[in-house]
């Protein structure tokens, strides 16, 4: 009987995957009836089980899962060159059942309407119109940093933690929520990751359980960051999964917090994106534009690049190579390049606003 449960398991992946790949030909339907329908309730549902929690409870999970394995593997290595065929039968029911609770979770996220389509915003935009997005964000940037630094050369630190930037954050979205009713987000669920070193010499900054539907932040990464990943993975709790898209809501979320440090590290956030864009389409534009920002934003960005110097090990770029193989496999064509898609959802939505 339990062969034959594993051999049902197994044999599942194949239509999962075509029924996956089936219903992301819907985009309407998920954004309807997932998105806005079941996937809330799910993950509300794990926010409030496990959001009072001190800890990840899925990095624990992680953890189990990761001593399981290497513990099977190691019971069973005989067994794989003895009884091949039987192995991998139970690797495949493995995966089958992760496969499944992924999408019913959380991964059908990727398939829903395209944000700008939501927000009515164009997906194409002009190297001028960068160009003038691009001003007004370095303008509202050295503003702000000015308030906060006294002196544009002097780089600004977080006068306050993680765990407070952590418990402060969703109050963006509550300001946020006024403009865009569905960025409404309670409970909150965000927390430190217990693998930050890992995570860390893994190249990422933080990233959100599917299965238990906890952000996690990486506790190691320049104080700077920290407002910006995490608003970045609440989005991702809200569902929208695509990283430009997360990155686009998470800006707005620090933008519009009530916190002036937040607002810095969300517009320096922004910004970076804009001259990152101009750099690539016109090199001696940007160098032009760079000399108008703050030296002190230019030495936050300066701190995170050495952060990152500093922490990559040969084995960083497997990690990126199969996590930017996952984003292609899930709608995001361009890879870790989607990250950088943000550009057009911030020049388009601030074209039209008077920072």
């Amino acid at each position: 009987m339990l062969k034959n449960k594993k051999n049902l398991l197994a044999l599942s992946l194949v239509p999962q995957y075509f029924l996956v790949k089936l219903i992301a030909l819907f985009p309407e339907f998920i954004e309807r009836f997932y998105s806005n329908g079941l996937y809330p309730i799910i993950s509300k549902t794990f926010r409030y089980t496990l959001g009072w929690l001190p800890f990840s409870f899925g990095d624990v999970v992680y953890a189990m899962a990761i001593i399981y394995v290497l513990r099977w593997l190691y019971k069973n290595r005989k067994r794989l060159r003895k009884d091949t065929l039987n192995w991998l039968r139970d690797v495949a029911a493995a995966l089958a059942v992760v496969y499944f609770a992924f999408h019913v979770l959380w991964g059908l996220n990727y398939y829903r309407l395209p944000l700008h389509k939501n927000l009515n915003l164009e997906s194409d935009y002009t190297t001028e119109k960068l160009v003038l997005v691009t001003e007004k964000l370095i303008k509202k940037a050295n503003h702000i940093h000015l308030q906060i630094a006294e002196h544009d050369s002097l780089k600004v630190d977080m006068p306050f933690g993680i765990n407070t930037i952590l418990k402060e954050a969703p109050l963006g979205y509550d300001r946020l929520k006024e403009q865009f009713p569905h960025l409404e987000y309670h409970p909150r669920s965000v927390k430190k990751s217990l693998f930050s070193y890992p995570l860390t010499y893994m190249g990422f900054s933080g990233y959100l359980n599917p299965l238990t539907n906890e952000a996690q932040v990486d506790g190691l990464i320049p104080s700077f960051k920290f407002p910006t990943t995490t608003t970045h993975e609440i989005a991702h709790q809200l569902g929208y999964a695509a990283e430009n898209e997360a990155n686009f809501i998470g800006c707005l979320a620090a933008i519009n917090h009530e916190n002036i440090y937040f607002n810095y590290s969300g517009y320096t956030f922004g910004l970076r994106f804009c001259l990152n864009e101009i750099y690539r389409r016109d090199e001696a534009l940007y160098e032009t534009m760079v000399e108008t920002v703050n030296p002190g934003i230019l030495k936050n960005y300066k701190e995170v690049r050495e952060f990152w110097d500093e922490h990559q090990n040969p084995a960083e770029p497997f990690f990126k190579l199969f996590y930017g193989n996952f984003l292609k496999a899930n709608q995001q064509s361009k890879g870790m390049e989607s990250y950088n898609y943000v550009v057009a959802l911030l020049v388009n939505y601030f074209d039209g606003i008077n920072l």
